[in-house]
């Protein structure tokens, strides 16, 4: 097993996890929690392979599917639902941090396989990170978290500029992935927690309506 295959199989697992708690917390019933999971876990992935022609890698191999159930099967068991409001606040961003981190590596490994341009690299690293968590969003009726978010969709671009400079220099190994998945983690959890954002235009937009 590659670090690779590690840190695709940790964001599986941590998106399936921030699935389950959107689920729960929209009071959706077991067959609802589970779409919500697998949306979240392999949506991305599914948007990936079909933007570059492939069939989809979860219609192909059970691992990440018995990933998913292993881990709502977990979720249920310890009924993480039943923790305090903070705590599960802390345990989606983490998550949710967890997942965006690897599935950008991913994603952006993918596109350097396949010998595509810087752009094609970041496109497929930023789709395999939020793809997901926008069907995710999208079903139950709430604003996608890239379009509202303190440097979501921003840490997919950056590790996927990062990773195709990487492979270009010859540096990717498992020193660097691991740093990348580290560095990715650690920037969405700071942005989070200083609320850090891009500009936007909100203001302006309140102060025009004024």
């Amino acid at each position: 097993m590659t670090p690779t295959d590690l840190i695709n199989i940790t964001g599986t697992a941590a998106f399936a996890i921030s699935g389950y708690l959107v689920g729960y917390g929209k009071r959706l019933d077991v067959l609802g929690v589970v779409i919500t999971a697998l949306l979240t876990a392999v949506g991305g992935g599914m948007m990936r392979d079909a933007l570059v022609g492939h069939i989809p890698q979860v219609f192909l191999r059970t691992d990440a599917l018995i990933v998913v159930f292993a881990t709502l099967a977990a979720a249920w068991l310890f009924h993480i639902e039943r923790r305090q409001r903070a705590v599960l606040t802390a345990a989606f961003i983490v998550a949710d941090a967890i997942g965006l981190a690897a599935f950008s590596i991913t994603g952006a490994q993918v596109g350097v396989a396949l010998h595509l341009n810087l752009f094609g690299v970041v496109v497929l690293a930023f789709v395999t990170a939020v793809g997901g968590g926008i069907a995710r969003d999208i079903l139950v009726n709430k604003v996608p978290m890239i379009l509202r978010s303190d440097l979501y969709g921003s840490v997919a671009i950056v590790i996927g500029i990062l990773v195709y400079l990487l492979s270009k220099a010859g540096w990717i190994n498992v020193l660097t992935i691991n740093a990348l998945f580290i560095g990715g983690c650690l920037l969405r959890l700071t942005a989070y927690r200083f609320h850090w954002q891009l500009p936007g235009f909100q203001n302006r937009r309140g102060a025009a309506n004024s």
